[in-house]
């Protein structure tokens, strides 16, 4: 079979030794059964909260501990072309069975979670885990609010398009305020905030730690919009930590 990334991986039986270098995806593995299987996660990996104290921690994202994942001897290790060094992980591909998951959309997460039933023979999890996405995203009503999407504070970093948090914006009926000029993850000055067209302004939990201390230096910068404090993880977390956003947008956001 094919990663996401088009890299050809053979996979000849049931992988019964995993490391997880990507912290949402660590925590879909322990929600269809595989938390047994485990033997790596990052220090990134909170959920579950207990995990880390189970587990054998290799690292950062962008910080492997490489000595430490050969001795764990693991049978597949799960990585994200985004998330992960790539030098890191080309060295990690020769010696194990690396899978590469490149995750923009709901729709790429969708994929990989059936590549997932079909290595871990997971097949039953997997679909009612699809199931919940599909009804999570169906009937979505759209507010047709522009909403500017804050991610690191001085430099002001914001989630543009190309990236997973806008597919989740615009899932949930937003429109992200800034244009398809903007790509990925752009830096901002004041200028270019002051001319943008915003609803809402959401400061994220992470990565940079927004709280409510920064709100007010928010409604100065754009004092037509509403600023919000928001989940994170619900906005960019891939994997199951999504579900369940529609209902926390109509009750805290709106």
């Amino acid at each position: 079979m094919q990663d996401q990334c088009g890299n050809e991986i053979e996979i000849l039986s049931f992988p019964k030794r995993i490391i997880c270098l990507v912290p949402s995806l660590t925590e879909f593995f322990c929600a269809i059964g595989l938390e047994e299987n485990l033997v790596g996660i990052t220090k990134f990996c909170i959920h579950p909260q207990y995990l880390r104290k189970e587990k054998s921690i290799i690292g950062g994202t962008k910080n492997l501990n490489l000595d430490l994942i050969r001795d764990l001897n693991p049978d597949l290790i799960i990585a994200n072309k985004e998330e992960n060094v790539k030098e890191q992980i080309e060295a990690l591909k020769k010696d194990f069975t690396v899978y590469i998951s490149d995750i923009n959309s709901i729709e790429d997460t969708c994929v990989f979670i059936k590549d997932m039933a079909e290595i871990f023979q997971k097949k039953a999890e997997c679909e009612k885990i699809l199931n919940e996405i599909e009804a999570e995203f169906n009937s979505v009503e759209y507010t047709k609010k522009k909403v500017l999407y804050l991610i690191w504070n001085k430099p002001y970093m914001a989630a543009a398009h190309n990236t997973f948090i806008n597919d989740v914006l615009e899932k949930v009926g937003f429109e992200n305020a800034l244009s398809k000029e903007y790509s990925r993850y752009p830096e901002l000055n004041e200028e270019e905030i002051n001319k943008l067209d915003v609803d809402y302004v959401f400061l994220s939990s992470e990565p940079f730690p927004y709280t409510e201390k920064h709100i007010e230096e928010w409604e100065r910068l754009v004092p037509q919009a509403k600023v919000k404090l928001v989940d994170g993880e619900l906005f960019s977390w891939y994997g199951i930590r999504f579900i369940g956003i529609k209902k926390y947008v109509a009750q805290v956001l709106l």
